[in-house]
């Protein structure tokens, strides 16, 4: 069981079955201009090939995303390849903390320094690792004084939450993503007027397993 399927308060968290935001794509739901968006992230390649990091930096890479963000379909959105193609073409988001190099920069150096703590920790390369060992090395980063030299110079905590930060958005804004959340915002044509909160439209599917009831306050 993914570690998002359990809430906070050991509940079984909502799930939507598959297919209930890729059948908006059919009928009135999306604008043509949506539509052609959500179509075109859909037939992206699972794997997408490197063109900024190299081949074994993706890998690790795909597997820090891994343990960040698990998918229910391992791999179902190449969370990594999303990053590369990013930094590829050179789309930022217009700023960065001053204590930081470029996006890229930032993310080469980070991954050899996680290589680096993985070896400290534990005396092998991160994708060589367990699972759980790959999240203590992880936490390690996240904590802000992990092993290595790469991070002398390179602010853990900030490469942790940007890199954190940016996996979730590459997720969630993939409809398979969305999906998993029963996530139906894209659905523009009609608009959502109607809708109050804890309100479901119509047109939205409901979980297969059950919401949990809303508390005002």
């Amino acid at each position: 069981m993914s570690p998002r399927s359990i809430d906070d308060e050991g509940a079984p968290s909502p799930r939507w079955p598959a297919g209930s935001v890729r059948k908006a794509l059919h009928g009135g739901a999306l604008t043509d201009a949506t539509r052609a968006a959500v179509s075109t992230r859909l037939a992206t390649p699972q794997v997408i090939e490197p063109r900024f990091f190299t081949s074994e930096s993706l890998v690790t890479l795909r597997a820090v995303c891994a343990r960040l963000v698990p998918q229910p379909h391992p791999g179902a959105v190449d969370i990594a390849g999303a990053i590369d193609t990013r930094l590829a073409d050179g789309i930022g988001d217009g700023w960065r903390y001053d204590a930081m190099p470029s996006d890229g920069e930032a993310y080469e150096r980070g991954l050899v320094g996680l290589d680096e703590t993985a070896r400290e920790m534990s005396g092998g390369a991160f994708i060589a690792l367990s699972g759980e060992r790959q999240d203590a090395v992880i936490s390690a980063v996240e904590g802000g004084s992990p092993a290595g030299a790469t991070w002398r110079s390179l602010p853990a905590r900030r490469f942790f939450e940007d890199l954190l930060a940016e996996a979730i958005e590459a997720y969630y804004s993939h409809p398979l993503g969305q999906e998993e959340i029963g996530y139906l915002g894209l659905a523009d044509a009609p608009g959502w007027q109607l809708i109050q909160l804890g309100e479901r439209h119509p047109r939205e599917t409901p979980p297969v397993i059950g919401e949990q009831p809303h508390h005002d306050g």
